[in-house]
């Protein structure tokens, strides 16, 4: 658990390879762990802020699949989605995601999201803005 939330620390700080280096550990640590869903969504987030979205899609996937409303799955799956040209995939997801917030708006991230770095901030707006959330 520990290395699963030094993680995420290091998502939302905006350090995506060190947080992958904790998440793989937490990974490698316990590989049938219940929260898992968590693991997978965190480096999906990780993957996604260093650029790649296409890894970013696929880690959130494996979460979803455990977990198919984690509403942070669900969004950078969105995200990842729109950015690396899934354009359906986005769609469909930011669909689901509308309907476990209804309220959510691209005004209202900063207040769900604690994403420091104004660069990775600024990707995650768009890729979900692409994606179909409303302004």
């Amino acid at each position: 658990m520990a290395w699963l939330l030094g993680g995420w620390a290091k998502v939302w700080l905006g350090e995506p390879e060190v947080a992958l280096e904790r998440l793989a550990r937490a990974i490698r640590l316990s590989p049938q762990d219940p929260q898992m869903f968590g693991m997978e969504t965190a480096t999906a987030c990780a993957h996604f802020f260093a650029g790649r979205e296409a890894e970013a899609a696929t880690w959130a996937e494996r979460a979803l699949r455990q977990q198919s409303n984690y509403f942070i799955a669900v969004s950078v799956f969105a995200a990842s989605c729109a950015l690396a040209g899934r354009s359906a995939d986005a769609q469909k997801a930011m669909e689901r995601l509308l309907h476990l917030d209804p309220g959510l708006r691209r005004a209202t991230l900063r207040e769900v999201f604690p994403i420091r770095q104004s660069e990775h901030f600024t990707r995650f707006a768009e890729g979900l803005h692409k994606a179909g959330l409303p302004d």
